[in-house]
């Protein structure tokens, strides 16, 4: 079995300041994990499909409805990722077109302190709300949501109520890696190996 870590960062393409994380994955983890633990540390929900790009190589979760690319549960991270440094792509939700960077930024990873083989090690800024419209969809929103004279704040105000992760507030500077870390054990144990009789 392959214990090797593989310590990489995305961030999305076109936001500034920018919103990024820096997390830890099994370097033999399936793509379809992946972007299982993207949607967990980034703060998505995981309501619109994806699509990795890698060496100009699409790989998506439902290759028949995209009509290109090869299904991402049948690839490994390290059989397409391997170098220091080395870059590729994840494409969520095809309407708003969340375009983010990945780099591995270390491909044996070893630290004393990490408390699982998936883990989330720093990040900054919150994630965009699911549907918000894309990069200028998101700029709009922050403008708003901060300016109490925008025609458009106390609607925004009430459609962040209905979003129960924000707290009934969207705080845009806010990353709290100890609930992500939260949110990855819990997704580790839902998805862990069973015993079946």
């Amino acid at each position: 079995m392959d214990h090797k870590l593989y310590l990489l960062k995305i961030a999305l393409f076109d936001i500034k300041p920018e919103i990024w994380r820096r997390f830890v994955v099994p370097a033999g983890i399936s793509l379809d994990r992946l972007h299982d633990v993207i949607q967990i540390v980034m703060g998505w929900k995981d309501y619109h499909i994806n699509e990795f790009v890698i060496e100009g190589n699409r790989y998506t979760e439902d290759p028949e409805t995209e009509n290109d690319g090869a299904e991402e549960s049948m690839f490994k991270l390290n059989d397409l990722i391997e170098n220091k440094e080395q870059e590729f792509e994840y494409i969520y939700d095809f309407g708003d077109n969340w375009k983010h960077l990945l780099t591995l930024e270390e491909n044996k990873y070893e630290n004393p302190k990490l408390e699982a083989r998936v883990e989330c090690i720093d990040g900054q800024r919150a994630c965009p709300p699911e549907d918000v419209g894309s990069v200028e969809g998101y700029y709009n929103f922050c403008e708003a949501i901060n300016d109490i004279k925008h025609p458009e704040h106390k609607s925004y105000k009430e459609w962040i109520k209905d979003l129960p992760w924000y707290d009934n507030k969207f705080d845009i500077e806010k990353f709290d890696k100890s609930k992500t870390n939260r949110e990855i054990m819990k997704y580790i144990r839902w998805s862990r190996s069973r015993y079946y009789s």
